[in-house]
């Protein structure tokens, strides 16, 4: 049987505190309806892992809301073999216009991938009764859409990827997974221009990714809890601990013990200025970049600063085989660095045994920052940028996939047209380290529009929406 994930419910009533009333009173509205036509039935929601990347983002605090709000939702991880996981590696690079790997998408690639999901379709088919709703989140997942179907559910298949300008390399991922996906009574994407050429756009619906203001991801810190809980994960050096305590989901109270693995020279105290990626160790993020371009126009020596690239810890990623690869790959072009440049590139890997505490190191990264950095080469969402930005950072980021969608220009963030121009994004980090007026006004503007846009009542609403329409 594919693994069954816990969630916490959380009250969705939570939400009036940060959002307008008329908004509240949409989303109130919403729920009711959808918990009427869904009395009886369960909402389904399958994944290949349940740690680290964005979809586990996306799923804890949407499953915790809707169970809050009296709906039958759950959540399970299928399980995949080596050939499984390289062959979704190499869709998920294609989806994006790169191609990886160099490796093909055929008859064997076929072959491995339907094989790898037949005890996963069995299991779950037996789980299912007629009429439940299942939501199919990315590539993994595709060649489930039938066997579903078949058992009587209402399936929904979510691609949380994609490409602003489809190139042959995408067309060619799209042609793979058209014949599973096609049979799904409903597609979502987030962008309308990742929907796919040739799907039934009567059955596309669009939803943004959006983020969840009272997680340990978002929750608000005071500075010495911030300090603390760097210091306790051993990011910061520090003699005394400090207060390292968080609140989980659930309510309890915890405290950071987890420490993170570093690869630098010197450590970091808590008046130093830092300037910070979070991202998973993906060649699609760009690591190399963010360190060449810090090292040659931002490093310490130059500003005063220090550069974190913070990812998971690569051994709990179970789904992502080339992360180990990057990771090493991150720390050959660090040692090739210059002394000087080098004492101010830090590469942290979070611990992941505890998915509530390597959140909240995440928080406190990222409220300690003075400027977040996501230089993606390529990109689904982003929601590292809308993390940042609700904690009023000021954001350097590439003008690539829902990026574009969260920040404007200028106001809420500043975007780099190109993803390879070095100078343009070493040049923006440095302004907004020697203007921490101009940091501060932009980071301010980008707390307003994450609340008017992407907090999680809004996508909620979206889903509890389409399932609605769905079923009624």
């Amino acid at each position: 049987m594919p693994e069954l994930v816990d969630i916490a419910a959380h009250d969705p009533s939570r939400f009036e505190s940060v959002l307008d009333p008329d908004t509240f009173k949409e989303l109130k509205e919403g729920i009711e309806t959808a918990r009427e036509l869904l009395d009886g039935r369960v909402v389904w929601n399958v994944n290949s892992t349940a740690k680290g990347g964005g979809v586990v983002e996306l799923l804890i605090p949407l499953l915790g809301y809707a169970r809050g709000a009296g709906i039958d939702a759950r959540w399970t991880v299928i399980t995949g073999d080596q050939a499984f996981f390289k062959v979704t590696k190499r869709i998920h690079n294609h989806l994006h216009g790169f191609d990886g790997d160099k490796g093909e998408l055929g008859e064997a690639e076929h072959e491995a991938y339907e094989k790898a999901l037949e005890a996963s379709a069995e299991d779950l088919a037996d789980s299912i009764s007629e009429g439940d709703v299942v939501i199919l989140h990315d590539p993994q997942t595709a060649g489930l859409v039938k066997p579903l179907k078949d058992a009587g559910a209402c399936v929904i298949w979510r691609c949380h990827v994609g490409l602003d300008t489809p190139n042959d390399v995408a067309r060619g991922a799209w042609a793979f997974l058209s014949p599973y996906v096609e049979p799904a009574d409903a597609y979502v994407f987030s962008r309308e221009v990742f929907a796919w050429e040739g799907l039934d756009e009567n059955k596309i619906t669009l939803i943004a990714p959006t983020i969840d203001a009272f997680s340990p991801k978002n929750q608000a810190l005071e500075p010495d809890n911030v300090a603390g809980i760097l210091a306790a994960a051993g990011i910061f050096d520090a003699e005394e601990g400090g207060d390292a305590s968080f609140d989980r989901g659930d309510g309890s109270t915890a405290e950071v013990s987890s420490k993170a693995e570093i690869f630098e020279d010197t450590g970091l105290g808590p008046d130093d200025r830092v300037v910070l990626q979070v991202s998973r160790w993906d060649r699609l993020k760009d690591p190399e970049g963010v360190i060449k371009g810090f090292a040659e126009h931002a490093s310490a020596h130059e500003t005063g600063a220090h550069l974190i690239y913070a990812g998971p810890s690569v051994e709990a990623v179970s789904d992502d085989p080339e992360g180990a690869e990057v990771l090493e790959e991150a720390k050959r072009q660090r040692e090739q660095l210059s002394d000087e440049a080098r004492k101010s590139i830090h590469l942290v890997c979070l611990p992941m045994d505890d998915a509530e505490e390597n959140a909240v190191i995440v928080n406190a990264l990222q409220r300690h920052a003075s400027v977040v950095v996501q230089k993606s080469i390529a990109e689904g969402f982003g929601l590292t940028v809308a993390e940042a930005m609700w904690k009023a950072r000021p954001v350097v980021a590439t003008k690539v996939g829902g990026i574009q969608d969260q920040i404007v220009d200028g106001e809420s963030g500043v975007l780099i047209d190109d993803p390879r121009d070095l100078d343009a994004y070493g040049a923006a980090v440095r302004e907004l380290l020697e203007d921490p007026e101009r940091a501060e006004r932009i980071g301010e503007a980008a707390k307003e529009r994450v609340r008017g846009e992407f907090l999680g009542s809004r996508s909620l609403l979206d889903y509890l929406q389409l399932i609605s329409k769905l079923v009624s």
